[in-house]
């Protein structure tokens, strides 16, 4: 009889890090609906080698990415391969809530000490010895980003509903940071938990 994998919440507008084998199969849960989950990923082999917005978009020729999807690195191999996606809208546009994101688009900022996903990043993917300039754009799970004619963004609620999900499997050894968003207009304006787990390579779903 097959165990279930350990389920980890990751509370409001915080995060984790953690390791991922290849073959492994990362399942990120959004517990109570309506909440986003930055999502950053490494070569546990090499720091230099990071998940990349921009080969992602090329290879695939798409900014809409779900089942079939695979995500590339910045050196051009698969580092994920998304296998399941109950919502079909996810961001792979803008980089993670920061400080200055909140000072400079939301005042009066971060007066009241507010968390931001890349400080959460951060604080998670430091003891694998990741520096902070090494953190670029996230693909924000779940994030319902429109974008119009004229190229314009605007951040709208996300769409999915409690206890969907997105199955990601690993292409390769990766170290993982991940977070529930801190960005009140990503969230529906509440901040709510994620839940993920992870399925191990050669488990039959």
């Amino acid at each position: 009889m097959t165990e279930s994998p350990t389920l980890y919440r990751i509370p409001p507008q915080s995060g984790a890090g953690f390791t991922l084998k290849r073959g492994d199969v990362l399942v990120v849960i959004d517990a109570w609906g309506e909440q986003v989950s930055d999502l950053m990923a490494f070569a546990a082999d090499e720091r230099g080698e990071w998940l990349s917005s921009g080969r992602t978009f090329d290879y695939n020729e798409t900014i809409y990415l779900t089942t079939g999807h695979v995500l590339y690195s910045n050196r051009s191999r698969p580092m994920f391969t998304l296998l399941r996606d109950d919502v079909g809208r996810h961001d792979f546009l803008l980089t993670p809530c920061s400080t200055e994101t909140f000072e400079i688009l939301y005042p009066p900022g971060t007066a009241d000490g507010h968390p931001s996903c890349f400080s959460n990043l951060v604080q998670a993917l430091a003891p694998y010895g990741i520096q902070p300039d090494q953190i670029p754009t996230t693909l924000n799970i779940f994030m319902n980003v429109v974008v119009d004619e004229s190229g314009r963004v605007r951040i709208a609620p996300p769409i999915s509903t409690a206890g969907q999900q997105l199955h990601l499997r690993a292409e390769m050894d990766l170290i993982v940071g991940l977070t529930a968003c801190s960005a009140e207009g990503s969230n529906g304006g509440t901040f709510k938990p994620i839940d993920y787990h992870v399925i191990p390579a050669g488990t039959p779903q």
